[in-house]
């Protein structure tokens, strides 16, 4: 890279032990009608191969990868690293088993030539399956730019999208936390703090194809929820804080106090940022808690 112009943009791909799906997102890379771009890989303690495969890469790649590898954190631990690490405008993140659009580095970096600023946070989009349908819904046609948050709970859109940042912001948010025996917090802890302080260009075109795998974390959220109470905790607190409706607060809520009955928090309602809601949530919660009890109580019966 000496002599040449620091790319715009960074594709980070936090993974653990998929070196068997990796080169899906690498050969997309390869692909891209634009190489304004690093790919930055954060191996999360990978023990499979994963880096002996990418150093093949970095000799044979026409556009640059950065590789660190790292004792297991899990993912938002991974994502903690990227965003230390992160030195260019924007950044995005492409999973392990996700590949990029052919031309989605040149339709980010085309659209927020024209369209971005300081004023913005970055830009979301589509992702799809890998047949092409769209994950969830569309983004509104006449929906030039949202939050996060609002894009749910006020215009109605449903399914994962693609939210690519600017640097400046993702490095301003504090770190997730990260507990002793757990390994997941939320991301989206981050995305609501950067709601707070800029909306997102909405860009309606797809950038990524997902497969959502058995081995990954939204397939497997109630095994999450059960390992790691303080992590979820956390992040309820936070979202319940700045929920964009009072029916996203109550479930926020719920939420916050099953994750607490976990922990044995009896301090749970005082640690709150909303009491009186939470107080209102105590049913719903312990009757949330009682069904994740038994779902894996069951699920034991089943495996053992």
């Amino acid at each position: 890279m000496s002599g040449q112009t620091k790319p715009p943009l960074t594709v980070f791909t936090p993974t653990f032990n998929r070196a068997y799906t990796l080169h899906l997102c690498y050969e997309s890379l390869l692909r891209q009608t634009s190489k304004q771009f690093v790919w930055l890989i954060i191996d999360d303690g990978s023990t499979d191969g994963t880096e002996e495969l990418v150093n093949r890469w970095i000799e044979e790649a026409d556009f640059p990868i950065r590789y660190v590898h790292q004792e297991n954190q899990g993912m938002h631990g991974a994502h903690n690293t990227a965003y230390e690490l992160i030195d260019t405008e924007l950044n995005v993140c492409i999973d392990s088993d996700d590949f990029m659009a052919d031309n989605a580095v040149e339709m980010i970096l085309t659209f927020w030539k024209e369209r971005g600023g300081s004023e913005y946070a970055g830009i979301v989009a589509l992702d799809a399956a890998t047949d092409g349908t769209v994950i969830g819904t569309r983004m509104p046609e006449r929906l030039k730019n949202t939050t996060l948050s609002d894009l749910y709970a006020k215009h109605g859109v449903k399914g994962d999208k693609k939210l690519v940042y600017r640097t400046e912001l993702t490095k301003a948010c504090p770190p997730y936390p990260l507990y002793e025996g757990e390994k997941y917090c939320p991301l989206s802890y981050k995305y609501i703090l950067i709601d707070q302080q800029a909306p997102l260009l909405v860009l309606n075109e797809v950038l990524c194809f997902v497969e959502y795998r058995t081995d990954g974390s939204s397939m497997n959220m109630v095994k999450q929820y059960i390992r790691n109470p303080r992590g979820f905790s956390f992040f309820r607190r936070t979202a319940m804080q700045h929920a964009p409706t009072y029916r996203d607060r109550f479930r926020e809520a719920v939420h916050y106090v099953s994750s607490s009955l976990m922990l044995r928090n009896r301090r749970f309602i005082a640690e709150s940022p909303r009491k009186w809601t939470t107080l209102l949530a105590v049913p719903l919660g312990f009757a949330l808690f009682v069904y994740i009890v038994r779902t894996k109580r069951s699920t034991v019966v089943k495996t053992g």
